[in-house]
């Protein structure tokens, strides 16, 4: 079936956005309504796909986990973060988060990079694949940030 014209445009348009992050470079968000923007624009998207991965670098598994805590709520994924890992020995991090498991790993990182990248995987070829990034690990935690949850994940399936 179909996407209404509008549906298409809104993804369109959001996808176009998340673009401008061309996971080669890290890219700033300059003020608090492009961050509300790259907010929305994730939240549409991860409606549209079927599972999204994400990968955390990160200076601690503090810092790392708390992204990934927020990343996930925002994007209507519910996990829990083990204890241990908070507690880890490790750093700076690297976390892979699998949405179509809904689980979570933690290692060392020795690269420069630090931020989020999201996985967008659809099982339509028309639908919303793509990878973007590098985005701010606070993103959702942004002054001008609301509650962007679709739902939880578990509840879809």
């Amino acid at each position: 079936m179909s996407q209404p014209l509008s549906d298409r445009f809104a993804i369109a348009t959001a996808q176009k956005l998340l673009e401008t992050f061309s996971c080669l470079e890290v890219k700033p968000v300059e003020s608090a309504a492009e961050a509300a923007q790259l907010q929305q624009a994730l939240v549409l998207l991860s409606t549209q796909a079927d599972f999204v991965n994400c990968g955390i670098c990160a200076d601690t598994p503090e810092q790392g986990l708390a992204a990934l805590a927020s990343y996930a709520k925002a994007l209507g994924y519910s996990i829990a973060i083990a204890p241990t890992d908070l507690a880890a020995a490790i750093a700076p991090v690297y976390i892979k988060f699998n949405g179509q498991r809904q689980t979570y790993y933690l290692d060392s990182y020795t690269g420069t990079y630090r931020g989020v990248l999201l996985s967008y995987h659809s099982l339509v070829e028309e639908s919303v694949n793509g990878t973007y990034g590098y985005l701010p690990l606070d993103l959702f935690e942004l002054v001008g940030s609301r509650e962007q949850g679709v739902g939880s994940r578990e509840e879809e399936s």
